[in-house]
């Protein structure tokens, strides 16, 4: 069973930066598809950033050109570097697997909070 545990939020201003990091376990990391999504209050959660065993990389048009996702496969980690941080990008973080352009477990990890100040 896969296990996501994410971390790496905080409390920044407008135009700041963060790096979260995905610690994955209980799957074969390597060939594996990772992303990174989040959810708003009062929004569903959606994706923001993929990035696949051949480090294919994709992300929404939202924090493309901000957004930098990879990996380390030695570590079984995905990281999100996130720079230029708007109050909008304010939400819970969370990674997943992708399959099919969609998370492929329905078991979350914890996320972790990003709150970005005006």
């Amino acid at each position: 069973q896969a296990q996501f545990v994410e971390s790496g939020g905080g409390l920044v201003q407008t135009g700041g930066s963060l790096r979260l990091s995905c610690a994955v376990s209980g799957i074969f990391f390597g060939f594996n598809t990772f992303g990174w999504y989040r959810q708003a209050p009062g929004k569903e959660r959606e994706f923001i950033a993929s990035i696949s065993s051949a480090d294919l990389r994709k992300y929404s048009d939202s924090v493309s050109g901000r957004f930098t996702i990879s990996r380390d496969d030695t570590k079984a980690i995905t990281f999100l570097q996130m720079n230029n941080l708007k109050p909008e990008d304010t939400a819970v973080y969370y990674c997943n697997v992708v399959f099919q352009s969609r998370p492929r477990y329905d078991s979350w990890g914890p996320g972790t909070q990003v709150t970005v100040s005006s």
